[in-house]
């Protein structure tokens, strides 16, 4: 006898799905049965279901097929919501099978009951509750196949006494479409699109995730345009052995980009739906995206080319002459090349030009009185010790900035965050996510002090199912991205901060092995002894709270707003 949820655990097997993750619950029991009946698959069972559909999100992300979760009926759906909505603005594939009340009592307020259908709505592209074996495999198919074709989220919510249900002789199999069509641009628009870039003097490239697998169409467009190519912080993957990169925009920016978009008389966006329209130039805008409903959603656009990014920026390439002048391009390289020795300056050793080492010192007694670890060395000694080819996890918020500017992802590293919905504590359960596809590839989670504790119970996860990863932990004692958002306009600090264990001895007790760091000159000997250590391993670096990230441009009513947070600060402290 075959029941529905052997049908659809085979059925997710013959697609690939290797990993479920999830709360084990009473409605889910003939799924969760299937899934101990099939060698060849493994329930992860973590200890809060937000941290699970996180790591189903991250699988998706990295490997680009389907991520798996389960939550059961009422409370184990609803902690689902989180992870399934970074799967959703992170255009991750993911297929969340929901438990529900027995049949007889769905719409009785039964113990436990909750309308999955409505509660999803807005996360999920498709969502329906199966009532009997007859609609199966069809909803499977359908939910699959949304999922794939999004990509985003699919929701099937299946009733314990249907789970057991025998599937219909003549049932059939789901037929999966996991390909998707490869879009071209039309070729009036691509013409409307060449004819801007040739009028153009200055033109400046935006590409994010979108563009990833286009890095060397991109790479010969930029050559024939001389444009400076600002990344996302999705894009990072596309700036090793890139002659036009200038980092990144926004708050977690510098100065470069900012002269990259002011010089710019055409803007060319490429695979990116960048979410700040404020620091985007005012000039005439061409989009490539393969969503139709991305062109124009951020910025007025003149042209919109829906295309997949290697066609569409192939078809530009082949048709608009070479701009004889670099000077928009020169001049954008250079401010970034000052910019980045600045940034090595405030990493003390003798880097960094002697500019930048003057003002390093001059800013150490402000910013850090305690000498306390800098944020930047960490994040610079992580990027020096982790593999070429490591899966670099991080947590919303600071740990993001120092990510995005001493982090390179070259060879074939690859980074993952709650890019789109921002949330915190995403990066150690998408961490043990990633590592569950491969225990052989390094998977290093860059993750806060709140971020951590917010779903510290999850480090429980990486033991139990022997998952090698590397927790590194920004200990600063606060909520440093809200600190910073509140200094800002001239707030004090307030509600920021936090009251931590020991996080190392925390971990240690659940069976990791980790590290206490409170000394810069003991960090890079410790973090390569770490890195090379067997399983789990967390570290526990107590870093500067008072670091000063400053975003491309700092506004006068922004720099004054933070001095006077400071002096409001200095003020309201206890003697």
């Amino acid at each position: 006898m075959t029941t529905v949820a052997d049908m659809i655990i085979d059925s997710l097997h013959r697609l690939g799905v290797r990993t479920v993750w999830g709360v084990v619950g009473d409605a889910l029991n003939p799924l969760t049965d299937a899934i101990r009946r099939n060698p060849d698959m493994r329930w992860i069972g973590v200890r809060h279901e937000e941290a699970g559909a996180f790591a189903a999100g991250a699988q998706a992300q990295v490997s680009g097929t389907l991520g798996v979760c389960m939550g059961t009926v009422g409370p184990g759906s609803i902690h689902l919501l989180n992870g399934l909505y970074d799967a959703k603005k992170s255009q991750a594939p993911v297929l969340a099978i929901c438990g529900q009340v027995p049949t007889p009592e769905i719409g009785s307020d039964y113990f436990q009951e909750i309308d999955n259908d409505l509660l999803f709505t807005d996360v999920a592209g498709f969502r329906a509750t199966v009532t009997s074996a007859a609609q199966m495999p069809r909803l499977l198919s359908q939910a699959v196949n949304a999922a794939y074709a999004g990509p985003g989220v699919a929701v099937l919510t299946l009733p314990g006494d249907v789970g057991e249900m025998e599937m219909p002789a003549d049932a059939g199999r789901p037929q999966f479409v996991t390909a998707r069509p490869v879009p071209h641009p039309d070729p009036q628009v691509l013409e409307d699109a060449v004819t801007l870039l040739e009028e153009a003097s200055n033109v400046t490239i935006l590409a994010g995730i979108g563009a990833a697998a286009a890095k060397d169409e991109l790479l010969a467009l930029a050559g024939k345009l001389s444009a400076p190519m600002v990344l996302t912080i999705k894009g990072k993957g596309l700036e090793e052995n890139n002659p036009f990169e200038v980092g990144q925009s926004g708050l977690i920016g510098n100065p470069a980009s900012k002269t990259a978009f002011d010089g710019a008389d055409v803007l060319l966006m490429v695979g990116t739906d960048f979410p700040y329209p404020e620091w985007l130039p005012k000039v005439p805008t061409i989009q490539i995206d393969v969503k139709a409903e991305h062109i124009g959603r951020r910025t007025p656009v003149q042209v919109g080319l829906v295309a997949d990014a290697a066609v569409g920026v192939r078809s530009l390439t082949a048709r608009v002459t070479a701009k004889p002048g670099t000077g928009h391009l020169d001049k954008a390289r250079e401010h970034y090349a000052d910019w980045r020795e600045r940034q090595q300056a405030l990493l003390g050793g003798g880097k960094g030009s002697l500019p930048g080492r003057i003002l390093a010192r001059a800013r150490r007694p402000f910013e850090n009185p305690s000498g306390r670890i800098r944020p930047e060395l960490l994040a610079d000694v992580v990027d020096r010790v982790a593999a070429p080819d490591a899966v670099i996890t991080t947590d919303t918020g600071m740990s993001t900035v120092w990510a995005s500017r001493f982090l390179r992802m070259r060879g074939n590293r690859q980074l993952v965050g709650s890019f789109g919905l921002g949330s915190m504590a995403n990066a150690m359960p998408q961490a043990l996510g990633i590592q569950a596809l491969d225990t052989g590839r390094e998977v290093v989670s860059l993750s806060g002090d709140g971020g951590l504790t917010m779903l510290l119970g999850d480090l429980i996860t990486a033991v139990v199912e022997q998952l090698p990863v590397r927790v590194v932990v920004f200990n600063n004692g606060r909520l440093g991205m809200v600190k910073l958002e509140q200094e800002q306009v001239g707030l004090p600090e307030f509600g920021t901060v936090l009251t931590n264990p020991d996080l190392a001895a925390v971990a240690r007790s659940l069976g990791w092995s980790s590290w206490r760091v409170e000394k810069a000159e003991d960090l890079e000997e410790i973090t390569r002894k770490a890195f090379a250590t067997p399983g789990p391993v967390l570290l526990d670096v107590l870093t500067n709270p008072d670091e000063i990230s400053l975003p491309p441009q700092v506004t006068s009513d922004k720099a004054w707003g933070f001095a006077i947070a400071k002096v409001k600060e200095t003020l309201e402290s206890p003697a």
